[in-house]
């Protein structure tokens, strides 16, 4: 097992710029995927947000770019491909701090941005750029940006892009990259329509790597759960916890209708948040991330579609006030605390009706998730149980519906 960032080949500019944004050894994915990049292998990974992966596909591409170096200006000559502006623009940050010590050049494509300013890039030398789909794509269709200098190809959050209905443009776009060498993809989860969305011929005898968190990983987080008896007991708990026990928390809701009814409590309850949500205007959507981050407010609203891609620093609880509708998506919620080797904690608020998804997380997660109680909020009702049909239970079930006799005469 890797150890440390030194045996993983990196060149010492890299392993620099690592030491100076305090990394202290690889992660999981990091370990795994470096290696096999760095010999020529496609990637295919699943690697939720939270683990490094950003690290995982940036510097094997730093890595070769210096390897192999060109020897004219030109064209961008690694290709990143993300969901989301926000996630663009984090990647290259990133991207820009592990390449201080090169006089590589990286630059984002994305949606919101004047055509002039992407003009001017475009004419310039471009080493690596971090783009979304659509916005690249009405480049190329313009004949504005140059696919055959491609050389790797890398999808991050793939599983997204196709949620948002990105797949036939990342297609559009890997057949306008045939030239390349070499594609990583990395997706939270390789299930369903992780891969399965794009064509088969995306990756080439890829090296497979599944990146879960380790235990450890995730031992940095704190979970437990709070049962409640109904609407006004559940958001009685909510007050309670973020006013007296969080000090910067994402609470998740399922719906945008949701979540506009807790914004109108808690801003009766004179309690400051900022929201953000799916179809939401760019720049009120930067506002609100913008609000959180520095501070300005300390409760951020989220839906899940509008969550994803983020990247929040010190954020000390997710609280659950709705629970998702799979267990993979509580994994994905909790993975915005406990981030750069912090500790965080998970909150969970259930109602009778949640607890089955509680007990399926439970099992998804595998550890016992406890429940807690806050003094003078216990809840009155019996917690439900639900036992697990047995194949045979069913089978008797099935026959004595059989059996019955009609009640008609």
């Amino acid at each position: 097992m890797i150890k440390n960032f030194a045996e993983l080949d990196l060149d010492p500019n890299l392993l620099s710029a690592i030491e100076e944004m305090g990394f202290k050894r690889p992660t999981q994915v990091q370990a795994q995927a470096i290696p096999q990049a760095l010999d020529g292998r496609d990637i295919l990974a699943s690697a939720p947000t939270g683990t490094g992966k950003t690290a995982a596909f940036v510097l094997p591409a730093l890595q070769y770019l210096q390897d192999f170096p060109r020897r004219k200006p030109g064209p961008a000559r690694v290709l990143i491909l993300t969901p989301t502006r926000e996630l663009a623009m984090q990647v290259a940050d990133q991207a820009r701090a592990l390449a201080k010590n090169t006089k590589l050049n990286i630059f984002t494509i994305t949606g919101g941005v004047q055509y002039q300013e992407h003009a001017d890039i475009l004419a310039t030398t471009q080493d690596i750029v971090v783009a979304t789909p659509g916005r690249l794509m009405e480049y190329i269709k313009a004949e504005r940006f140059d696919c055959r200098a491609i050389e790797w190809l890398v999808l991050d959050e793939a599983d997204r892009m196709l949620d948002m209905g990105f797949g036939p443009t990342v297609d559009h776009l890997s057949q306008e990259c045939r030239w390349r060498k070499q594609t990583l993809l990395f997706s939270a989860t390789l299930e369903g329509k992780g891969v399965e969305g794009f064509t088969a011929d995306l990756l080439k005898d890829p090296a497979d790597i599944d990146a879960e968190p380790s235990r450890s990983e995730r031992k940095k987080i704190t979970q437990w759960y709070h049962r409640a008896d109904n609407a006004e007991h559940k958001l009685a708990l909510l007050k309670k916890i973020i006013t007296e026990q969080a000090e910067r928390s994402i609470v998740f809701l399922k719906t945008r209708e949701r979540l506009a009814d807790l914004r109108t409590e808690l801003e009766k309850a004179q309690i400051p948040c900022a929201w953000i949500q799916g179809e939401m205007p760019q720049d009120r959507r930067n506002n609100a991330i913008a609000r959180f981050r520095d501070g300005t407010v300390n409760v951020l609203l989220a839906t899940d579609v509008a969550a994803r891609g983020i990247d929040l620093p010190d954020v000390s609880h997710v609280i659950n006030y709705d629970m998702p509708r799979s267990a993979d998506v509580y994994l994905h919620r909790i993975g915005r605390t406990a981030r750069a080797g912090k500790k965080g904690n998970a909150i969970s608020i259930v109602e009778a009706h949640d607890q089955q998804m509680m007990d399926r997380v439970a099992r998804y997660v595998k550890e016992d998730i406890k429940e807690r109680f806050i003094k003078e909020m216990r809840p009155t009702h019996k917690k439900p149980v639900f036992k697990k049909k047995k194949k045979d239970d069913k089978k008797k079930s099935a026959t004595k519906a059989k059996k019955k006799p009609s009640k008609k005469k």
